[in-house]
């Protein structure tokens, strides 16, 4: 019986794994970008630096939510094409969604440099921070079509072009950051400046090429559907909430530990960057699994969303677990590939364990918000977040660190907490989901024709 299980979920690994491989190197060429960015700038000096980070961290709070808007539309188009829908006709309407969704957040985050000089920044960085801001949010146009486009591919389940031009988006940022931060011939060197007209050109670039690649499937005489831009924005906003408060959660514990310690706060970073590494296998196993919902909800074919969604659970927490036992059996070697530094080593050293296992309820978490997402329960992921990270997260951190004085161990048992939390809402959510599919089916079933 087991081997048969087996052997029937085995086509089910093999689809989710053949769309989420592309999502994965998508993913990887993301996280690439902003390491060539930091390697670059950092040897050009700290200042520089320091003004990008604080750019960075402000504009990706907006930008991330604007990014949820956009991931509606392969949720939303992926259940239309399993209900036999076409739809090619909403080509049109993403890209003008796509295009008012960029010129909005284009405006917010350019008015963000107004509100620098009154943040208690250090002095000399402030012109650095608010000339960065300015050039970086004109980028939103050419990102926001890029990841329009990329979305209205993926509800076809093409993804192999899209997030290969992230790897040739890697390797043009590199070079863009090196010639405009350090200057090349005629360049003369920019410092912060260069690297925030680096990325204004590789963004504007993608959205360009995005476009061209998808210009000829472009119905000009269809009309805009605003009813289908309505439903992006109820699908959309709620995931947008989600990822700023799980943003700002993460961010809070970061000031936090910076506050208490510079050695923390450096400890806190090197297992955020081991965690977000591994993190991203399920990232792109659960964005798969969404879309493969979403067109069997929208086909109303049971069997597949259960298989799909077992096999999902599988690969996602299995990865994790796997992941998990790595930290767990090398923690040295896996530090000491960051820092050197003895009292470093000391304290993050004993906090990977607690790791391993926040690596588990990462990848289950992760797995079954994409099966919500599928069914389009996306206020549900929201409320998820909320309760794990603020109602049971923020709390526990404050018993665990102030009363118990765990310090940095009790923010990450709190951060495993949250994860834990909202795994078990969302999973009994989609469980409730799933029946009540299950029972509609079987009542049209019995009904005579």
């Amino acid at each position: 019986m087991n081997s048969q299980i087996k052997n029937t979920l085995k086509n089910y690994y093999t689809d989710l794994l053949i769309l989420a491989f592309p999502l994965l190197i998508g993913n990887l060429g993301h996280t690439l970008i902003g390491v060539s960015d930091v390697l670059v700038v950092a040897k050009y000096n700290i200042n520089s630096l320091a003004a990008i980070s604080i750019a960075n961290s402000i504009l990706v709070t907006l930008f991330i939510f604007g990014l949820g808007l956009v991931c509606a539309v392969s949720i939303i188009l992926s259940n239309l094409r399993g209900s036999k829908h076409g739809i090619k006709k909403y080509l049109l309407s993403t890209l003008i969604f796509s295009l008012i969704t960029a010129l909005l957040f284009t405006a917010l985050c350019y008015s963000t440099k107004y509100i620098i000089p009154y943040l208690g920044f250090e002095t000399v960085l402030v012109p650095y921070i608010q000339e960065y801001i300015s050039i970086v949010s004109f980028s939103m146009i050419g990102t926001f079509v890029f990841e329009g486009m990329k979305q209205f591919m993926q509800s076809y389940e093409i993804v192999k072009f899209p997030n290969i031009l992230m790897l040739f988006a890697v390797a043009v940022n590199l070079i863009f950051d090196i010639v405009f931060v350090f200057g090349f011939g005629s360049i003369p060197s920019m410092g912060s400046k260069g690297a925030a007209i680096a990325t204004l050109s590789v963004r504007t670039l993608l959205g360009l090429i995005m476009f061209l690649y998808v210009f000829r499937f472009i119905d000009f005489k269809s009309k805009t559907d605003f009813s289908y831009m309505k439903q992006l924005i109820i699908t959309g906003v709620p995931i947008g909430i989600g990822l700023v408060l799980e943003l700002l959660a993460f961010n809070i514990i970061t000031v936090l530990v910076g506050r208490e310690s510079g050695v923390y706060a450096a400890a806190h970073n090197i297992l955020i960057t081991l965690s977000s590494l591994t993190f991203m296998v399920p990232l792109a196993i659960a964005t798969a699994l969404s879309v493969k919902v979403a067109y069997y909800y929208g086909a109303e074919k049971i069997k597949e969303i259960k298989n799909f969604s077992v096999a999902g659970l599988i690969l996602g927490v299995g990865f994790m677990a796997l992941m998990g036992i790595v930290l767990a059996v090398i923690p040295n070697q896996l530090i000491s590939l960051f820092t050197n530094d003895s009292e470093l080593l000391k304290i993050a050293v004993p906090i990977v364990i607690i790791t391993a296992m926040y690596q588990v309820f990462d990848g289950f978490q992760v797995i079954t918000g994409g099966i919500l997402k599928g069914f389009k329960m996306t206020k549900f992921v929201s409320y998820a977040v909320l309760i794990g990270y603020w109602a049971a997260g923020m709390p526990a951190a404050i018993i665990l660190v102030g009363k118990y004085g765990l310090s940095l161990k009790g923010y990450w048992y709190a951060l495993a907490i949250s994860l834990c939390v909202m795994g078990f809402i969302q999973a009994f959510m989609a469980y409730i989901k799933y029946k009540s599919i299950k029972n509609k089916c079987q009542r049209q079933n019995e009904t005579p024709d």
